[in-house]
């Protein structure tokens, strides 16, 4: 807990700091309080949609709760945001887990 009472103290001086939204998401996903990870992730997408790393992390949390849809929406996405912003590192990535997701959801 006591990290993120510390990415607290910083979001208190930067309420829209994309880095530290996405540090709270992470830490939250890291103590299985999904819904918590998700609501910041969320909050970040709102706020700075153009920011790739959320996609890929965001769909891995939906895979991790079962939600498949969402995970393939939000790779689907993220797929569209890289290409559009030219990073096509993170496009491949995107695609990488869409396809294994897909994959993986035909052999069910």
């Amino acid at each position: 807990m006591d990290r993120l009472k510390r990415l607290f103290t910083f979001l208190e001086n930067d309420p829209k700091d994309s880095f530290i939204l996405f540090a709270i998401a992470k830490e939250y996903e890291k103590q299985g309080d999904f819904a918590k990870s998700e609501e910041y992730y969320l909050t970040l997408r709102n706020l700075e949609s153009d920011y790739i790393g959320l996609y890929y992390n965001l769909g891995k949390l939906y895979e991790k709760m079962n939600a498949f849809s969402k995970a393939k929406i939000m790779y689907s996405e993220g797929l569209v945001i890289a290409k559009n912003i030219g990073d096509f590192h993170a496009a491949s990535e995107l695609n990488s887990a869409k396809l294994n997701l897909e994959i993986s959801l035909d052999d069910v």
